[in-house]
Parts: structure tokens; C-alpha cells; sequence
């Protein structure tokens, strides 16, 4: 079975993708919100579980600051590029800060 350590950068990915699929698809923002509340919930779990809460408060914070960045990045680049964009860089930090721990 994956560990903790492997599923979490896909969660978050997943959140930011997601969420943002959902508002879109639905036309309500709150519930991508929800979407991506919810598993960066998840992923902060794992990430506090797997490395501490230093580690899950910096990559919760990284994940945040990702939601934030796709909405400028989508100006230049279009919506959903930025969102897998951030969504790529969200998952390769969240592995590459959890690789080693457990």
C-alpha cells in the first residue's frame, strides 16, 4: 500500500485540480473551495503525520500560496495551464520535502 509520503503530493494535487474543476464546472465557487479545502486538509494530515507539523505548515502554506499564484498565472497563461502548472509544482514539493521522512 502507498505510504502517507506518496499519496500526499498526488492529494494535493488533486485538491488544486479539483477545486478548481468543480467551481468551474459547477459555477460555484464555494464548492471547489470546499474541494480544495478538504484535501489540503487531507494532505496536511499526512504531511504532519509523515514529517511534523513544521514541514505541514510550510507545505500547507506552499499550497495556499499555489491556489493564490494560478489565479495571476492564469492571466498570462490561461486558466487550466496554470492550474496543473501549480498543481505540478505543488506535488514535486510536497514529495521532494517528504522523500526522506518516515
Amino acid at each position: 500500500m502507498p505510504s502517507a509520503r506518496t499519496l500526499s503530493p498526488v492529494v494535493a494535487a488533486a485538491g488544486l485540480v479539483g477545486g478548481y474543476a468543480v467551481a468551474r464546472w459547477t459555477k460555484k465557487r464555494p464548492l471547489g473551495g470546499v474541494v480544495l479545502a478538504v484535501a489540503g486538509g487531507v494532505a496536511a494530515r499526512e504531511w504532519q503525520q509523515v514529517a511534523g507539523g513544521k514541514v505541514a505548515a510550510g507545505l500547507t502554506a506552499a499550497y495556499v500560496g499555489a491556489f493564490a499564484g494560478s489565479h495571476p498565472l492564469a492571466k498570462k497563461i490561461g486558466a487550466w495551464p496554470a492550474v496543473f502548472s501549480v498543481a505540478a509544482g505543488m506535488a514535486g514539493a510536497a514529495y521532494a520535502v517528504t522523500r526522506n521522512a518516515e
